[in-house]
């Protein structure tokens, strides 16, 4: 039998990310259990660079940089079971930080991730609450609509809750799912690893929040439904009415943060973990 053995860090060479790894970087997100499909791969390499750790030519590390216009978001980190506490994460993570450039930079980490995360100048800003399940049928306290919306007014919306500049991203999700939108507010559903995600949810106050989220649960009952919220914005319990419930996180970490001017508008949930 031939056993594959394993390379020392020295050997390991990071290259670009390709759409020729999206398969090996497939394989190696649910090694580790992660929900992704090729499509949701697909869909974050769109607004990402990155670098892969390449060993005897076999992929055994993956890490992308989404650029947001003046912000990144780090994501899809992941080192090969072989290779960790080896260096790898952290060369990985160097790679994609050089790619970032003088951006703000953005992630969610793991409790394995944080201690490398904060040697590297990230700072915790807070908790990102996963809750999923089997979508109630619910009625939204205010009225709401399922169609295209106004792109750039949602892009508009989007950049002044979030400092990123996402319209393109928004455009190709948009494209893929479904727009719901209400006074004061707008969210996306499409598709996403075992069934669906809302995300974002943009609004500028909770009552359009918990309209929107309750459109999209009621869009999706009986079907499986996943929302990532950022915890301090309160509607975690709300989405526990519609049929979800906590199922992990992570913590929302900065680096080289900028100063954002207010806006009323804020984000209830994230697009993924991944993008923010």
């Amino acid at each position: 039998m031939t056993h594959f053995h394993t390379p020392d860090p020295v050997a390991i060479d990071l290259v670009p990310f390709e759409e020729v790894h999206l398969p090996d970087a497939l394989a190696l997100s649910q090694a580790v259990g992660w929900p992704h499909r090729a499509e949701d791969w697909a869909l974050n390499l769109t607004a990402s660079k990155g670098v892969v750790a390449v060993a005897e030519g076999r992929v055994m590390g993956t890490a992308l940089c989404s650029l947001h216009g003046p912000v990144a978001t780090l994501n899809m980190i992941i080192v090969d079971a072989a290779l960790r506490g080896r260096g790898v994460g952290k060369r990985l993570m160097e790679g994609i930080i050089a790619l970032g450039g003088a951006r703000e930079m953005r992630l969610v980490a793991t409790e394995e991730g944080k201690p490398l995360y904060r040697k590297l100048g990230f700072v915790e800003t807070g908790q990102i609450v996963q809750l999923q399940g089997v979508a109630a049928p619910a009625t939204p306290e205010q009225p709401f609509t399922a169609s295209p919306g106004d792109p750039g007014l949602m892009a508009q919306m989007d950049f002044q809750a979030s400092g990123m500049d996402r319209a393109a991203l928004l455009g190709r999700i948009a494209a893929q799912g479904t727009t719901l939108v209400t006074d004061g507010g707008f969210a996306l559903l499409r598709a996403f690893g075992r069934g669906h995600v809302l995300g974002p949810v943009v609004a500028r106050d909770p009552a359009a929040a918990r309209a929107l989220m309750a459109a999209g649960a009621n869009r999706m009952a009986g079907s499986f439904l996943r929302m990532d919220l950022p915890e301090a914005h309160g509607l975690a319990p709300f989405a526990e009415t519609l049929g979800l419930r906590r199922a992990g996180g992570g913590t929302a970490m900065v680096r080289a943060a900028r100063p954002r001017d207010p806006s009323p508008f804020q984000t209830h949930a994230l697009i993924s973990q991944a993008l923010g």
